[in-house]
């Protein structure tokens, strides 16, 4: 592959819950994955469009795939993942499940590494993550992903107030919301909306206004409770669910997040009081691209579980793009 934007550059579009992808194998890392070729790329009018790009690079092949060799030599591929604007971005979660489909539909990886042990290791720029091949809650094929540890960034606040941020959204009434800030490998604040109607009068269109901003900016996820199913003295362990929406820093709104569906989901179980007071571990998040499920893990992880479509493959002039 070379590395100018002078030939024909081959891609595949896929998609985990809508949040969509431009998929570039570059295994020797000879492609020139700059800012401005993901911009262009996931332009939706003058490009391919997308929400991100993804290039697949093997970990040996560019400078920050030795931090996730070094974590796990089995961790051959690395996901160097950048937003529609061209930023640089720490991990995305529906992302690294549609990059392990694309490793699968290339026979770049085995099935089988995804049915035994822990799973496949990625390098991601927030750490390895393994992949799994797990069934939905309606026996869908998809696959799983331990996301890794996560925290909440100002957990004395989080005890005392249930937040450490305020929210300003625009659409809603002009108050100010709190905001508990989760840091899944990348920064989120989440905030608990009252009503289904003010979570759809929302405008996403404009990124929300965080007081405190965390100095690389922060995804924001609006989110209500909707069930809880199943009771904590019973044979069935509990299951919440609640609906989301989410503005992504150098993004916009989008379909769907990965990491934002897990930050919104220990978010509503830490103010639920967490498992001493019998919170649920076990999240279904309704998105408006699907469905995904959050799994809180021992050890401060979490898993986040759903569908990685691969919809496309073809060539694009990148000479052109943009034009």
């Amino acid at each position: 592959m070379t590395s100018t934007l002078t030939s024909t550059l081959a891609f595949t579009k896929g998609h985990g819950t809508e949040n969509d992808f431009v998929l570039l194998t570059d295994p020797d890392g000879l492609l020139t994955h700059d800012a401005v070729l993901a911009a262009r790329l996931c332009d939706r009018r003058a490009g391919i469009g997308a929400d991100g790009v993804i290039r697949a690079v093997r970990s040996d092949a560019l400078p920050e795939g030795a931090a996730a060799l070094a974590e796990d030599p089995t961790a051959r591929w690395f996901m160097d993942y950048r937003n529609a604007d061209g930023s640089l971005a720490e991990m995305c979660g529906n992302g690294v499940r549609v990059l392990v489909a694309h490793l699968l539909a290339e026979g770049l990886v085995e099935e089988a590494e995804l049915r035994s042990g822990p799973g496949l290791a990625v390098g991601t720029r927030a750490g390895v993550r393994r992949v799994r091949r797990v069934r939905g809650p309606e026996g869908e094929d998809w696959l799983a992903v331990d996301m890794g540890p996560w925290h909440l960034i100002d957990p004395v606040g989080a005890s005392d107030r249930g937040a450490d941020a305020e929210v300003g959204v625009h659409g809603l009434d002009g108050v100010r919301r709190p905001g508990l800030s989760v840091d899944v490998g990348n920064p989120h604040t989440v905030v608990a909306l009252a009503s289904a109607t003010e979570l759809d009068a929302a405008d996403l269109t404009r990124a929300p206004e965080v007081e405190p901003l965390p100095p690389h900016g922060t995804n924001v996820e609006l989110v209500i409770v909707e069930d809880a199913v199943g009771a904590a003295g019973s044979s069935e362990a509990p299951l919440g669910i609640i609906r989301m929406r989410v503005h992504e820093r150098g993004v916009g709104e989008t379909r769907s997040c990965g990491t934002g569906a897990c930050a919104a989901a220990l978010a509503v179980r830490s103010w639920a009081g967490g498992t001493a007071a019998g919170a649920p571990e076990r999240w279904l998040v309704h998105v408006p691209g699907g469905t995904v499920a959050v799994r809180a893990l021992e050890g401060q992880r979490v898993e986040l579980a759903g569908p990685a479509v691969l919809l496309a493959r073809g060539e694009v002039d990148p000479a052109l793009l943009g034009g």
